[in-house]
């Protein structure tokens, strides 16, 4: 059986922590900043460059952590059979929709009766690894190919409506629907072009085997970056199709350069694959050999990925829950009915946002140690099948 270079295993791991360490600031702002109630951070109007790139900076996650489960389950398969893969993806990906629903959607809300239920990235993982169960039967350069013409080719459903189809929201746009008992569920996450995305990294997975030499493949990546990246300004400049969110100009340059790099992310347009994904190629084709302390602690969170995201979400939020007792709202006031920024009682509540970057780090240093643990025992108890659902 096909070994995998050994120098895959640093570059993955670094990125999948620099992601999740990311991500985490994102979810700090939405629950601490004193402007997320009130504020779109993107909004050229409204925003300033530090709280701007607060923002900008996490679009990169969930493209690039997508793309990684891709690859992964590329080098999971090359240690079972076609059918063991596919089948190990399809109860993985049933795992996440549940963990999506019951785990993480209690983790935002605290709410026992789960009166809101979006569907989000974990759920869009999930999906696409059913998906994905299915599309490494086709022929290898048939992935490749289906991979490109979701990605490129999404935006052609732009203009395609069904009023409230629930399976087309489900597909390609976001929708609240109500469901049993009155609740409210948000695909917040339609699943194309994410499919695209995940059987795009099963394909890429294919060049960590150890017959490709590392420069080479460090070569490569580094080009379709820098591709990726050109094709993104070019598709985003001429503001037509792949942009569902058109660029405008505005009375200052920092504001119109505000407008132009913020493409739309839900669903996610193709100037947003582009400039995210051009900047995840280029990172792998230039972090193979990098070392170092500040290497080595962001490895520790992507070793641990899944474990790390279901812990930050609940540790951001107790963390809400005594900012608010604290500051005289009342810890209850973080049991949600609705999205955090969209809570009237919360009016006046929140910090800095230089102070969210303290809590930010604050919490992302506490779960250090548990993530080092946890990436540890799945190190010593590789016979545990249950680890690989962790």
């Amino acid at each position: 059986m096909e070994k995998i270079a050994t120098q895959r295993i640093q570059s993955l791991d670094l990125l999948k922590g620099v992601v999740m360490v990311i991500m985490a600031l994102d979810h700090t702002r939405d629950f601490f900043h004193y402007d997320a109630f009130f504020n779109n951070p993107t909004d050229p109007l409204q925003t300033d460059a530090f709280l701007y790139l607060t923002r900008w900076i996490t679009h990169f996650c969930a493209p690039a952590f997508c793309f990684l489960a891709g690859v992964s389950a590329f080098l999971v398969g090359m240690r079972k059979s076609k059918k063991e893969l596919s089948v190990f993806l399809l109860k993985r990906g049933i795992w996440l929709i549940f963990v999506e629903v019951i785990l993480v959607n209690f983790a935002w809300f605290f709410d026992i009766h789960f009166g809101t239920i979006p569907l989000m990235v974990i759920w869009s993982l999930g999906i696409s690894m059913i998906f994905l169960a299915a599309m490494i039967h086709l022929p290898f350069q048939s992935i490749l190919w289906c991979s490109l013409l979701i990605i490129l080719g999404h935006n052609l459903l732009d203009d395609i409506h069904f009023e409230d189809n629930f399976l087309w929201s489900i597909l390609h746009e976001q929708h609240m629907f109500t469901i049993l008992g009155g609740r409210k569920m948000f695909t917040a996450y339609p699943i194309v072009p994410w499919v695209g995305v995940m059987s795009l990294g099963y394909y890429i997975g294919s060049f960590y085997r150890k017959t490709m030499e590392p420069i080479k493949r460090q070569k490569l990546f580094t080009l379709i970056g820098i591709l990726s990246i050109v094709l993104f300004g070019v598709v985003r400049w001429y503001n037509n199709y792949g942009n569902s969110n058109q660029w405008e100009s505005y009375d200052t340059t920092l504001q119109t350069l505000f407008s132009f790099f913020n493409p739309s992310k839900y669903p996610p347009s193709l100037t947003y694959l582009l400039m995210t994904l051009g900047i995840t190629f280029l990172f792998l084709g230039k972090s193979e050999k990098l070392k170092g302390r500040l290497v080595t602690i962001f490895k520790v969170y992507g070793k641990v990925p899944f474990f790390y995201y279901i812990l930050h979400l609940y540790f951001i939020h107790v963390s809400a829950m005594l900012l608010a007792q604290l500051t005289g709202f009342g810890w209850k006031v973080m049991l949600l009915k609705n999205w955090v920024s969209e809570v009237p009682e919360l009016d006046g509540y929140g910090l800095p946002l230089g102070w969210v970057y303290v809590v930010w780090i604050g919490i992302v240093m506490a779960l250090y140690p548990l993530c080092k643990r946890f990436g540890q025992y799945k190190l010593d108890h590789k016979e545990k099948w249950w680890l690989g659902y962790l």
